[in-house]
Parts: structure tokens; sequence; C-alpha cells
């Protein structure tokens, strides 16, 4: 099983263990605001680590000295293979926010992704709204190559209409990130 680790951080594979910390953060609004899903519940949390458990997408980002897990990030390779495209994605603890912990775990698995798995490009989305979210893809050199106008929904308000929201695409190719 693959651990990166830096200097602050170990970033493994999630545990159904890791179901306690999980439910830390994803049973905040202010987290999942935009996200695709809503508040997680405990059982959910349960059912998620499970899940994630199982699926090599997911890695969980722990502190090194407690092992305590204070976020996640989503890598996987997108289709067609053969095109080498990752995405990435990352949800984290608000009791961690300002520490540079995302910045620190998004660069490392960034570095395993092209230099490991081979990757030749990493793309990212968010939510223009998200200015933590942009302001990390852009702190990782990544840059902005699109703003899509309501392409994309996750919501429904009261009267189950499709709340309809931007996003922006980022993406740094391997020789950006060897540069």
């Amino acid at each position: 099983m693959t651990i990166i680790e830096t200097d602050r951080l170990k970033i493994r594979r999630f545990s159904c263990e890791d179901w306690k910390d999980l439910y830390e953060y994803l049973s905040k609004e202010q987290v999942v605001r935009y996200e695709p899903y809503g508040i997680y519940t405990k059982e959910d949390c349960i059912n998620e680590a499970a899940k994630r458990s199982l699926n090599e997408a997911f890695w969980a980002v722990c502190l090194k000295e407690s092992n305590k897990l204070i976020g996640n990030i989503y890598f996987n390779q997108q289709d067609p293979k053969e095109f080498s495209n990752w995405e990435i994605g990352y949800v984290f603890n608000p009791q961690y926010y300002g520490n540079g912990y995302a910045t620190e775990s998004c660069k490392a698995v960034i570095d395993y992704g092209f230099k490991k798995l081979k990757a030749r490009r990493i793309v990212a989305m968010c939510n223009p709204e998200n200015a933590s979210s942009w302001k990390l893809l852009e702190r990782l050199k990544m840059r902005r190559e699109g703003h899509l106008l309501k392409n994309i929904f996750f919501k429904q308000n009261e009267k189950g209409e499709s709340i309809w929201i931007d996003t922006y695409e980022y993406a740094i190719l391997e020789d950006e990130w060897r540069g």
C-alpha cells in the first residue's frame, strides 16, 4: 500500500476506522457547501469510510505525529486512460484551515502523480464562489483554463428546481510542474 509522506503529513489509503474523523468535517455545512453531496450523518460516514477504503481514488490526509485524519484528496485517472489525464479534488476539516496542509498534501499528490503514475496532465474544477479552493489551485501553479457558465448542478431549491452553478477549470502539465 502506497503512503506519501511530507514533513508534517502522511497521505494514505482510507480505513474503516477513519469514519469518526471523516464525520468531524463532513457533518458541517460550511465544508460540503460546494460539494456534490449534503451533510453526512454518523451512519453515512461509517459507510463512506468503508467505501473509500476500497476506492484507490480517495486518499486520507493525516497529521504525521498523531495519524489524525484532517482531510481527503480525490485523485483519479480520467478516461480515456491513454491520455494520461488525472483529476484532483480535496476537502479538509476547517479546524485545520490556514496551516498550509491542503497545499502541502496536494503538492505531494501531484508530484506522486507525475513521477510515479506518469500523469501527463492534472486537472481540477471548483466553484468560482469558492475563493479558498481556486486560490489553492493557483498556489499549486495550476492555470485557469476556463470559466464554464451554469454548466452543472448538485442541488435543488425548495421547488425542486436545479440550482445551476459555474465551474472554474484548472490544469497543469507534467513539463510545467517540472519547470
